[in-house]
């Protein structure tokens, strides 16, 4: 089997000749340490050598994707923010009519050339893609983590109203854009960060009012384009993986190995054979002390939990510089062997 096809294969629930492998998206600071290992002068050389099947290939990677004329990015006005936590622009705002007032993004200034091109140019790999879609970071930078939790309980209708608008945007955003890539893309991979180390950010029925509804709407839309829909979700999120496979999703990322009931006995004991599984080798513990035979046999451990369904790959994309180069061969070779 060739990448694509065998990433396919597992994200349907089939079984394929291996399991499949990401390397995930390392930090900008983590790619020499690991070109001075490996031997290699590109990203693209050493995913060929680590036999990585997936090419994560976001529009929201090419600065040029949105073009406003006045210089702004996409929900950056009036922000300006170094965290979560710090007011955003709606935090005192009790009155949803004045969410129109703010400057939101426009999909007309949108600009796709750059990112077909690596689509198209990408070979024969599982290409994941789509706006990243991360509506509930924006909805919390924008009132502020706090003010966004707090406006949920005294003035709902705003957060609905904000809400509303980040994800219209998103909506037409990916409408657009999976028009023109059409069959170059194979998973609308977008993420949305649910929960903390111990449990979900917000309660249950909050998420059920204010985060399930747009997220059906965009698992909807990617499969009426053809996509498989891979959700990335850090965190404690047992409470609502329920919810997401009801909503449509094919395929969680990064099981979070460490959080509440993320571990891959657990999943494997709750939702093997409902939904596919990418990730979950440990990157807070495991992958920093570890040596290549206790992460080997770690790997061998999680696959024998979540196979057929599980492409192996760090329980968070990017990884840092702390992780030593030889750990993430021992991944590579403990799927590929």
């Amino acid at each position: 089997m060739k990448s694509r096809e065998r990433i396919k294969t597992i994200i349907s629930g089939k079984p394929a000749d291996r399991c499949g492998f990401w390397l995930g998206n390392p930090h900008q600071d983590t790619w020499p340490v690991l070109h001075d290992y490996f031997g290699t002068k590109s990203e693209e050389e050493l995913r060929l050598l680590l036999h990585d099947d997936i090419r994560w290939i976001c529009p929201q990677f090419f600065p040029d994707v949105y073009n406003d004329p006045e210089g702004r990015d996409i929900f950056d006005a009036g922000l300006n923010k170094k965290y979560h936590g710090q007011a955003g622009p709606f935090a005192q705002c009790e009155d949803p009519t004045q969410v129109d007032d703010y400057p939101w993004p426009n999909p007309d200034y949108l600009n796709f050339d750059t990112c077909i091109e690596t689509l198209i140019n990408a070979g024969d790999v599982y290409r994941a893609s789509g706006f990243w879609t991360c509506f509930y970071h924006n909805i919390m930078d924008l009132f502020g983590m706090d003010n966004y939790m707090i406006k949920m309980y005294t003035h709902p209708e705003v957060v609905h109203a904000v809400t509303n608008r980040v994800c219209e945007f998103y909506h037409e955003a990916n409408e657009r854009f999976f028009t023109v890539a059409g069959d170059l893309v194979d998973g609308f991979f977008f993420g949305n960060d649910f929960g903390t180390q111990l449990d979900l950010i917000m309660s249950p029925s909050h998420f059920d009012e204010f985060v399930l509804p747009w997220f059906k709407k965009f698992t909807v839309q990617g499969h009426c384009h053809g996509h498989q829909v891979i959700l990335h979700s850090c965190g404690a999120i047992h409470k609502v993986i329920d919810r997401l496979i009801h909503a449509g999703v094919d395929c969680l990322h990064p099981l979070q190995a460490n959080a509440s009931k993320m571990n891959a006995e657990i999943l494997a004991a709750d939702f093997k054979g409902r939904i596919a599984f990418m990730g979950g080798i440990d990157t807070q513990d495991l992958l920093v002390n570890a040596s290549p035979d206790e992460v080997k046999a770690d790997v061998e451990r999680v696959k024998s939990l979540l196979r057929p369904s599980l492409i192996v790959s760090p329980s968070h994309e990017a990884i840092l510089p702390n992780v030593p180069p030889e750990n993430i061969k021992a991944i590579a070779d403990a799927v590929n062997d």
